[in-house]
């Protein structure tokens, strides 16, 4: 068994990814999500219950199943995270999530989001840069996976523009970033925009150049960071 992840910069390309993975017959109970709500999208695009307002301290359940993604079982929860802010979880990942909530609640957080990449077989890179990315406004979905499903699932996040840890990494260091900081402020609702216009705009410019007569290599160093089509998996083999 290994773990795929990927990135997504749009709630509705992650949800998009969910609904294929359900056609491909992926089961439930091995898929997982972790989405920022700093922007409280989840209150407006559910199917009934209540979701706190961001900022809460403690485990809220919302009683509604993940947006589009139909056939997603799972219940989805809205929790205040260290260094990510208000976020929305589902699946495998939420038992380690919730207790990282109250720790923070109770004044010290344990485990997290980084700790639970880890322990389904991420590096700790890896993981830094995920958790990051949902710092910064992304959904992040992970899938548990058999060898032989492997390579079915990773097509299928790629498909709808998922992005791994070391093409979105490759981006944030650019600027100057080293790790995720746990202690960090969370981005605010407009940082948030902000930096989701910003992988729009590289995502824009990267598929003006598809038609350009440039060299694979060439392509892929202006574009670095952008992961539309990438091939890397999330995980060990």
């Amino acid at each position: 068994m290994r773990t795929i992840t990927r990135l997504f910069d749009s709630h509705t390309e992650a949800f998009s990814a969910l609904d294929e993975l359900e056609r491909a017959g992926v089961d439930h109970d091995r898929i997982s999500v972790v989405s920022n709500n700093v922007e409280n999208w989840h209150a407006g695009h559910r199917h009934g219950g209540e979701v706190d307002e961001p900022g809460a301290a403690k485990e809220t359940t919302a009683g509604a199943t993940i947006g589009g993604a139909a056939g997603f079982a799972a219940g989805l929860s809205v929790m205040a995270l260290p260094g990510l802010g208000a976020a929305a979880v589902a699946g495998w990942l939420v038992a380690a999530l919730v207790g990282t909530a109250l720790g923070a609640a109770a004044g010290g957080a344990a485990g997290g989001l980084i700790g639970s990449l880890t322990d389904a077989g991420h590096t700790e890179e890896e993981a830094h840069i995920y958790s990051e990315g949902v710092r910064r406004g992304g959904t992040l979905i992970s899938v548990k996976v058999s060898d032989d499903d492997a390579g079915k699932v990773q097509r299928i996040l790629d498909s709808q523009r998922g992005v791994d840890a070391a093409l979105r990494g490759d981006l944030y260091r650019q600027s100057g970033w080293t790790r995720h900081d746990p202690t960090a402020t969370p981005y605010t609702a407009e940082q948030v925009r902000a930096e989701r216009l910003r992988f729009q705009e590289n995502r824009s410019f990267a598929q003006s150049e598809s038609n350009e007569d440039i060299s694979d290599d060439e392509r892929a160093r202006r574009a670095s960071g952008l992961g539309a089509g990438a091939t890397f998996s999330g995980g060990p083999d």
